[in-house]
């Protein structure tokens, strides 16, 4: 019997970044998505925004937050910061992990969606995670990764000190090739250990299966000028 904190190797037939990358990037800054807003997602950031109004501190958003954990210890990490978890699993965000700290928040919602609503509302998150994102390893879902889907410039243009982790090197390696094709700015990628300081539960099981685990670091300028300004939900 395996051991309940082991955790699968991610299995690819890709053994680099993604030959189709640039082509896909190059197509998300030329079309720009302009799919209508989900009008739930808009109710959600709406109360998040009404949150963060009365919080009055600089913003951490932790993208893709699952159950909340990670929302948690980055409240504890910044507790000058207001913690802005966002998941779109209802399930997940419902499970009782114990009282947000005071200064963290957690909402509803379509990432894609939510990251258009908060570039046109003039958002510069101090900080911004993305924190073992679903790899989508197979090579015909390079749209469904963060780097080859048609948010990307959205979620780039934010700016902030931007941290994406993953126990997949070729996701890291790719979101940098894209992240530096859209902004011109060269991330910083390592190996890290993290320790016992587990952000998420995904991070510790990686971690206890004795998987490398991956860290991209940036700092980005909000660069709301990398989506028209026609473009549905940044209008400025």
């Amino acid at each position: 019997m395996s051991h309940p904190l082991q955790s699968r190797r991610i299995l690819s037939r890709q053994t680099g970044p993604h030959d189709d990358l640039s082509r896909r990037v190059q197509r998300a800054l030329d079309h720009p998505w302009r799919k209508p807003i989900a009008e739930h997602t808009r109710i959600a950031f709406e109360a998040a925004k009404a949150w963060l109004d009365d919080q009055g501190r600089p913003l951490v958003l932790d993208a893709g937050c699952g159950v909340g954990l990670s929302t948690r210890h980055l409240a504890v990490q910044h507790p000058g910061h207001a913690v802005l978890g966002i998941d779109r699993s209802a399930d997940r965000l419902s499970r009782d992990h114990g009282p947000l700290p005071e200064n963290a928040y957690l909402v509803r919602a379509d990432l894609v969606d939510f990251w258009r609503l908060a570039l046109a509302a003039g958002w510069q998150p101090a900080y911004h995670y993305l924190l073992y994102p679903n790899p989508y390893p197979k090579s015909v879902h390079l749209k469904l990764r963060w780097q080859g889907h048609p948010v990307l410039p959205h979620l780039l243009a934010l700016g902030g000190q931007l941290e994406l982790r993953s126990n997949w090197a070729i996701y890291v390696e790719e979101f940098g090739l894209a992240l530096r094709q859209v902004t011109g700015v060269a991330a910083s990628i390592e190996a890290f250990d993290p320790g016992h300081a587990y952000l998420t539960p995904f991070e510790r099981k990686y971690h206890a299966s004795g998987q490398t685990l991956w860290r991209l670091q940036a700092s980005l300028a909000w660069r709301p000028d990398l989506v028209p300004r026609d473009t549905p939900g940044v209008e400025r």
